[in-house]
């Protein structure tokens, strides 16, 4: 089963040799790493090039101008040949077994169709600082599952096949493509929690999550919540109307409130218990 390590890299040659030391070292070998430069600048690209040279396992791939984040991974999806792929960010690292984890998992049970597992937060030198406690298993089958807490985070893997099946990634979304991805391929089968941490996230001043973009967040995450709600002919949600026109974050936002109440938490973690036994 051959994996695709999937990595869209933007002017971050800097931080790339922890990824690249970091997939050179996997227990699992079977795996191409697919690079797709979003127009970064000369220096940049030479770099990252420099590194790889020589190691036929590496593909690099340029936009030809910047498309941002949606149009590069969707490009990178198309371009993998592995039966499961995996994102990792060029300024983070996954731990050695982190793609062996996940190739078992798909492995000894055909109803999964996504993977995922804990990660740990660390600084711009990728020390650890502390680990994401939010990560669990998830209730699968559930219509009203949209990642809201999330919970389904890094390191995500994927079934390929299953993923052409889908809508496919939204390539105009600048911010949330992930939780795009994530909310497609769990409408088509199991999700399954991977309970280690196999990814190494990198906090620093000129990655994504940091800059300014963090503020449009909510309202991008928002808008593929509600594309959910649409795909899956939802009508209402705990007695409350879902809009026919998109209205807005904080209405999508307000539909789901009821999640954080403690017995919706009590009945949610019943179902997944037995889940566990059922599956």
């Amino acid at each position: 089963m051959k994996f695709s390590v999937l990595i869209a890299h933007y002017n971050n040659a800097a931080f790339f040799g922890d990824c690249y030391e970091s997939l050179l070292s996997q227990s699992y070998t079977d795996w191409e790493a697919v690079i797709l430069d979003d127009a970064s600048s000369y220096e940049e690209k030479k770099r990252v090039q420099a590194l790889i040279a020589g190691d036929t396992r590496f593909k690099f791939f340029e936009n030809e101008q910047n498309c941002g984040v949606g149009v590069t991974k969707s490009k990178l999806i198309d371009l993998a040949s592995g039966d499961i792929c995996g994102f990792v960010d060029p300024d983070d690292a996954i731990l050695p077994c982190a793609i062996e984890k996940a190739v078992q998992v798909f492995t000894h049970n055909k109803k999964v169709v996504l993977t995922y597992s804990r990660f740990m937060s660390c600084d711009r030198n990728l020390k650890p600082i502390a680990p994401f406690r939010s990560a669990m298993q998830v209730q699968n089958g559930d219509r009203y599952f949209f990642n809201y807490p999330v919970q389904i985070a890094h390191f995500v893997t994927f079934r390929k096949d299953i993923y052409e099946q889908t809508e496919k990634m939204d390539s105009s979304l600048r911010i949330a493509e992930d939780q795009d991805l994530y909310l497609k391929m769990y409408e088509k089968g199991n999700v399954h929690f991977i309970n280690e941490t196999n990814y190494l996230y990198r906090a620093h001043s000129a990655g994504i999550s940091q800059n300014e973009n963090k503020v449009k967040a909510y309202e991008y995450f928002s808008r593929v919540v509600f594309n959910a709600m649409k795909r899956r002919n939802l009508k209402s949600i705990h007695g409350k109307k879902i809009p026919e026109i998109y209205p807005g974050q904080k209405e999508i936002f307000n539909l789901l409130e009821y999640q954080n109440s403690i017995p919706y938490r009590i009945k949610r973690k019943i179902f997944i218990t037995l889940q566990k036994f059922f599956r």
